[in-house]
């Protein structure tokens, strides 16, 4: 099973990233997918999460209307779009598929002027 994250970096307040998680060994399309974040010092928590079809989504208060997650199950791919970036967004994001509980290594997201 693997799980790997892309498209973190060092972007300005108010830019925009897309990240991007290839999963592999197991039935993509069967499980939910969610995104999680953990900041220095800070609990992890869910920011994003999609039903396997995709239809169902749902996100942290603090990201409404800012982040969109969508998923390509015939390319076993999760997105997260994330718009309007704010200092407080900085943190490692995670690809998780929640209820075989795999996890990816995680990609820095630093938002900073």
């Amino acid at each position: 099973v693997q799980l790997v994250e892309s498209g973190g970096g060092l972007v300005q307040p108010g830019g925009s990233l897309r990240l991007s998680c290839a999963a592999s060994g197991f039935t993509f399309s069967s499980y939910e997918m969610s995104w999680y974040r953990q900041a220095p010092g800070k609990e992890r928590e869910l920011v994003a999460a999609i039903a396997s079809v995709g239809v169902s989504t749902k996100y942290a208060d603090s990201v409404k209307g800012r982040f969109t997650i969508s998923r390509d199950n015939a390319k076993n791919t999760v997105y997260l779009q994330m718009k309007r970036l704010k200092p407080e967004d900085t943190a490692v994001y995670y690809c998780v598929a929640v209820t075989p509980g795999y996890w990816g290594q995680g990609t820095q997201v630093t938002v900073s002027s």
